[in-house]
């Protein structure tokens, strides 16, 4: 690869190319596994899974798969939150050469049905009260002939086992149900129990499918993005590349990104394994007492997390209670972090935050900031290893944009997707030239950073004057009464379409809209002030905490359409 200016801004041991493993994902387990029998890989709640029992338990998982009749290139979906059940199936799949399709629990039925049947699954692994509420009604309509049925006490010890079905029928919706005996539905641990730890040996090849992990649907239908052992291998290599100063295997990781998200099965669940640490479980990042009691307990070391993860741990209070200097390297990303939300958890912490990118159909990871040189606070730093980035005319891809003018983002790299499933059309669109184009607006200063400074779709077109509601949002997040704020582009008869920010208070504060347009004045041109200001209890935020603008537009178009 040619000299890039980035590559001066490397970490001093970080290299330009790496002369990466030629290791298919399900190898990583295997091999530190053999190295590290008694390390502790997986921390849930009052449960610690070595590497030895990991392993032992992926392959009876995968040999009570193989008696269900799953063969390499079969799809295998994976239907939960953060539990050891998931990283068991997954290993045990991806070990058979099926492929695996990560489903969020919090889909509809409709969803879960799209994303099934689109992928052709034939073995879904899903929950017991996901099984009861969603899956069960339905069955007849998917393309999954078999059903494996998941617990959350299952792998809890005593007295947790016991207490925790209690506790989780109380939930609402319940979190716990019992399954009787029923056509083609097997218990996890049953098959865990039943099983030999003897599967077959599949020849796995590095371009051989090993993900495909659908984009979500928040703009538009949802699309499985083909994610090859080579991209998920080559992704992590480059990650345990550019993590300088981790341990390797004497971290420990905090898992709040959950598996089924592409960072969290990259970062939390597939680093770990190959660097040999340890990640903690969290089914539920929002249960922010969990999450801190897990940071402390468990002297987490490093931490990858979305802004407003960032934010809820610094206005929780007694936070201060809390011993989080463990934390070494803190990672964020899916949207701009403030200054102010990232100085105050810094300081909490004495940790350092680095900001990143990626995306479904990079593997993720494509950009970050240094962990030792110089960083710069709201850029997402420098593209990774073999990897390539530039700034191009939104209208003409073939234009480079000078430094410091925004266009579209485009990258190359080896953790690049193969294309969307069964979509070529799309995947036409996308990926151009070998160059993937991801939708971001972003900027290009002298030294090879990259600033995101909003979507293409999301950007809001007032008279011809562009409004990016990142840079909204964070101005109106520096206010000291403003917990939150969301901003989108509404339909405007002059303007084409005008500015609207919803606002979350801290709690207890009261605050007036002339407050919030007096304040956006004093910081924002004043085409990019908000015409319109509503307070609100809550933003609308999918399960890694990324505010969904997309919610925000569909309830106002539909509060306007109703009064219209």
């Amino acid at each position: 690869m040619e000299e890039r200016p980035w590559h001066k801004c490397y970490d001093e041991s970080v290299r330009v190319n790496v002369p990466y493993e030629e290791m298919p994902v399900p190898d990583f387990l295997t091999r530190t596994a053999a190295k590290y029998p008694e390390r502790d890989a997986i921390l849930f709640m009052n449960a610690r899974i070595k590497y030895a029992e990991y392993k032992d338990h992926a392959d009876r998982m995968a040999t009570a798969l193989t008696e269900l009749g799953v063969k390499k290139g079969d799809k295998v979906a994976i239907h939960s939150p953060t539990i050891p059940q998931a990283a068991i199936a997954f290993q045990a799949a991806s070990a058979l050469g099926a492929v695996v399709v990560l489903t969020n629990p919090l889909y509809t039925p409709r969803e879960i049905k799209h994303q099934w049947n689109d992928a052709e699954v034939k073995i879904a692994i899903t929950m017991d009260f996901l099984w009861d509420q969603k899956v069960r009604g339905m069955r007849d309509e998917l393309t999954a002939e078999k059903f494996i049925i998941c617990s959350i006490p299952e792998y809890l010890k005593f007295p947790l086992n016991l207490l925790a079905p209690i506790k989780l029928k109380k939930a609402e919706p319940a979190l716990y149900a019992k399954i009787g005996k029923e056509r083609e539905v097997y218990k996890f641990k049953d098959l865990i129990k039943s099983s030999a730890a003897t599967p077959p040996k599949v020849d796995i090849a590095m371009d051989d499918l090993a993900v495909l992990q659908y984009t979500g649907g928040t703009t538009g239908v949802s699309k499985g993005a083909m994610l090859s052992h080579r991209n998920l291998s080559v992704n992590v290599q480059q990650i345990d590349e550019w993590f300088t100063t981790a341990d390797k295997g004497g971290e420990v990781v905090m898992g709040c990104l959950p598996i089924f998200h592409v960072f969290g099965m990259t970062v939390n669940m597939n680093w770990t394994i190959y660097a040999g640490g340890a990640c903690v479980f969290q089914a539920n990042p929002r249960d922010i007492p969990s999450v801190l009691k897990g940071l402390s307990k468990h002297k987490v070391t490093i931490f990858p997390a979305v802004p407003n993860l960032f934010n809820a741990i610094n206005n929780f209070p007694g936070v201060e209670n809390f011993d989080l200097k463990s934390l070494k390297i803190c990672v964020s990303g899916s949207a701009p972090i403030t200054d102010e939300v990232l100085q105050t958890f810094e300081a909490l912490s004495d940790s350092v935050i680095i900001e990143g990118f990626g995306m479904s159909e990079t593997s993720p990871v494509a950009t970050c900031n240094p962990i030792q040189r110089a960083r710069k606070i709201g850029m997402v730093g420098i593209p990774v290893s073999d990897t390539e980035a530039k700034v191009v005319d939104v209208d003409d891809p073939s234009q480079e944009k000078p430094l410091g003018e925004e266009g579209e983002l485009i990258l190359r790299g080896p953790q690049v997707m193969q294309g969307y499933w069964k979509r070529p059309d799309e995947t036409a669109k996308t990926i151009r030239d070998g160059w993937l184009h991801t939708g971001d607006l972003a900027i290009m200063d002298e030294d090879g950073f990259f600033k995101i400074v909003g979507r293409i779709k999301d950007m809001i077109n007032c008279s011809g004057l562009k409004v990016y509601p990142d840079e909204v949002d964070g101005v109106l997040g520096a206010h000291e009464k403003i917990l939150e704020a969301a901003t989108i582009g509404i339909p405007d008869e002059k303007r084409g379409e005008t500015v609207k920010s919803f606002i979350v208070t801290h709690p207890g504060v009261s605050m007036t809209v002339e407050e919030v347009e007096a304040f956006a004045r004093e910081n924002l041109a004043a085409y990019k002030v908000p015409r319109e200001i509503e307070f609100i209890e809550e933003l609308p935020k999918s399960t890694v905490l990324k505010v969904l603008r997309r919610e925000l537009r569909d309830m106002e178009l539909a509060k306007r359409g109703a009064g219209a």
